[in-house]
């Protein structure tokens, strides 16, 4: 039973890298390369293995479909370090946008606005887009143009650094606007009167 679990454990850790290492290599004779990815010419099986033995590192197959396979004298330990380095370096400068929603009603109080609008510059310094909702309750939805005006109003405050990517629209209840940081050169702000005809045909 313990052999049949390291099998399973020794196959299962080689079909999780990527290449084949040493004695995994089945090819009769291999086109080696040496530890400075020099050419060393089509040798041996055995002969590459004595070489990789000699320079105390492991002889890897980098190109499994050339005729012969492709192999090199590397350590690999070394090498999956370094890749995976890389991998999370890459990783690390990549930019992460979210979506952060703030959400409104018509009736919302100045102290309240002004926290909203606290979090929703932060959020766009920090880079992410924010998705403002206003919810309409009871026969709030009667009166959608008060709605509006405090979109308008929250685009009106944010112009400076701000770019709206999706205008008022509304969505059952709700009246929906989309917003990014704004670019090097935001375009100018569409007035009130622009944005009313989109909320009236939605509605």
């Amino acid at each position: 039973m313990p052999t049949i679990a390291t099998n399973f454990r020794d196959r299962r850790h080689r079909e999780e890298r990527a290449h084949r290492l040493n004695r995994e290599i089945m090819a009769p004779e291999v086109r080696l390369n040496g530890p400075d990815n020099e050419p060393l010419g089509v040798v041996p099986i055995q002969e590459a293995l004595r070489l990789a033995g000699e320079y105390d590192v492991d002889l890897v197959e980098v190109v499994a479909t050339a005729n012969p396979p492709v192999c090199r004298l590397m350590d690999y330990g070394k090498f999956k370090y370094l890749e995976q380095k890389k991998a999370a370096e890459a990783k690390a400068k990549q930019t992460v946008i979210e979506i952060k929603e703030v959400k409104f009603r018509p009736g919302t109080d100045d102290g309240d606005f002004n926290i909203k609008m606290r979090n929703i510059r932060r959020f766009l310094a920090d880079g992410d887009k924010v998705k403002v909702t206003l919810r309409f309750r009871g026969r709030e939805i009667t009166h959608q143009e008060i709605g509006l005006a405090l979109l308008n109003r929250i685009r009106d405050e944010l112009s400076d650094i701000v770019q709206v990517e999706q205008f008022p629209k509304l969505e059952g209840r709700q009246m929906i606007m989309m917003l990014a940081p704004a670019r090097k050169k935001p375009g100018a702000k569409p007035a009130v009167a622009d944005a009313m005809p989109a909320v009236q045909a939605a509605g």
